[in-house]
């Protein structure tokens, strides 16, 4: 059955509805199905199909000032910073000369939609997702929407990163996203008997001679007992791991790194100043959390502050702050560590403030300027009620990014679909929830 945009809701909700996989797509998870997409302007478009080459530039950066860093040909003080509190077999598994160059091939940022565009609070190299995006643009290009990415866009950007088939190697602490990924496989494999892909188990997989997808964590490896000979098998070139061991890669605190000023000509040497304007413009000024004193004379910048603990002081007003833990912990995904300073008590800021100080420096937490989200009208089907209902809602934009590498340089990065996340207004983090609308995005 292919249903067509100009029916009505309810039909459109009852086709999405029947078209949902009989194992599901998360496990024990559920969200609010709409009828319609996510409607973006042209602008937004725009930027969004331009931002993925954009992010694969500074991801490129990031990888060479880090290294560089350890080089001695960039300042010792941002390693230092992006491998506290790793062990040192993390930190030499991302040194490893023999991958220097490996980067991401699935990148996917998260966006705040404001009302001046969209700001990005993080990067992910690592993400959840893939499935749903994946069969919601499938799901709704057969109700006649023109989603972004198209119907197939995930499947072939996924196809295009790893040619000849892989294993997508899933751990049990990431076990949630399985069902999705074994949808996702089904349409892979489906009319190619060449090249296959499939969904293994981390902790029990047997090497073989075949790319790896990396659905696990690298704070997880000490549970995962393959991942040593995984890392071997690329670092001798017999296979390719995305996304590569490297952490330093998945820390947070490259948003503060990225506006700071003393490191301006190091990101000049990678990137075009250009194209620095632009993604600070995206990115929300961001700190890291470091309680090494301070000169008398010297203010933390842009908060008129000398002492990290004077943060506990702020005002509600001035507390329009998010406060996470950079990366490399079981908290730093999915939310879990995220303080917003106006929405908490005076107290609870306090006590905030006080953890990410004593953390530091075998756990560095960052802090963001806080980007408010717009508020818009959008339908979503009632289950108890059975009927639409239109809500306000706040919206967070996942764009799947794959990119192709040609002589150890990015030569193509395809845009494959766009999850919007919807929440009701009164929610100050927008993530996936019971009460959270899940969509594709169309252009308007």
């Amino acid at each position: 059955m292919v249903s067509n945009k100009t029916d009505s809701a309810d039909k459109r909700v009852d086709f999405i509805r029947k078209s949902f996989p009989d194992s599901g797509l998360f496990l024990d998870k559920t969200w609010r199905q709409s009828p319609y997409p996510v409607v973006i302007s042209k602008k937004v478009s725009k930027q969004l199909h331009d931002l993925g080459r954009l992010l694969a530039n500074y991801l490129t950066a990031c990888n060479s000032i880090y290294l560089q860093s350890h080089s001695g040909k960039a300042p010792e003080w941002v390693a230092n910073y992006l491998d506290s509190g790793k062990p040192q077999n993390i930190i030499n598994q991302g040194r490893n000369k023999s991958i220097k160059n490996a980067l991401p091939r699935i990148i996917r940022p998260d966006l705040i939609l404001t009302d001046e565009g969209f700001a990005i609070t993080e990067i992910d190299s690592v993400p959840g997702g893939i499935g749903l995006t994946g069969w919601l643009n499938k799901t709704y290009s057969a109700l006649g929407d023109n989603v972004l990415g198209g119907p197939m866009g995930m499947m072939d950007g996924f196809k295009s990163i790893l040619p000849k088939g892989a294993d997508i190697v899933i751990s049990e602490e990431a076990k949630d996203y399985k069902p999705e990924m074994e949808w996702f496989i089904e349409q892979l494999n489906e009319g190619d008997n060449n090249n296959y892909y499939e969904v293994l188990e981390a902790e029990s997989y047997e090497i073989k001679n075949r790319d790896i997808y990396r659905f696990y964590e690298l704070f997880d490896l000490e549970n995962i007992p393959p991942a040593e000979d995984i890392f071997k098998h690329a670092k001798d070139c017999k296979i390719e791991v995305s996304s590569p061991h490297k952490a330093f890669l998945e820390e947070k605190m490259w948003s503060a790194l990225f506006h700071s000023q003393p490191l301006r000509s190091n990101w000049l040497k990678w990137m075009r100043q250009s194209q620095i304007e632009k993604l600070q413009s995206y990115l929300p000024y961001s700190w890291v959390i470091d309680p090494s004193p301070v000169p008398h004379y010297a203010e933390l910048p842009r908060l008129g502050i000398n002492n990290w603990n004077e943060l506990s002081k702020f005002s509600q007003k001035q507390r329009e702050l998010v406060l996470k833990i950079s990366g490399f912990s079981e908290l730093a995904w999915g939310s879990r560590s995220v303080k917003i300073g106006h929405d908490l008590s005076a107290e609870d800021w306090k006590k905030a403030v006080e953890m990410a100080i004593e953390d530091f420096p075998s756990r560095p937490w960052v802090m963001q300027k806080f980007k408010k989200a717009k508020v818009f009208k959008h339908s979503y089907w009632d289950i108890s009620e059975e009927k639409i209902k239109t809500i306000d809602v706040r919206a967070r934009l996942c764009p799947y990014y794959f990119t192709s590498t040609k002589d150890d340089s990015i030569s193509d990065v395809k845009l494959g679909g766009i999850l919007a996340t919807l929440v009701p207004s009164d929610k100050k983090i927008i993530h996936g929830m019971s009460e959270a609308i899940m969509t594709p995005c169309i252009e308007e």
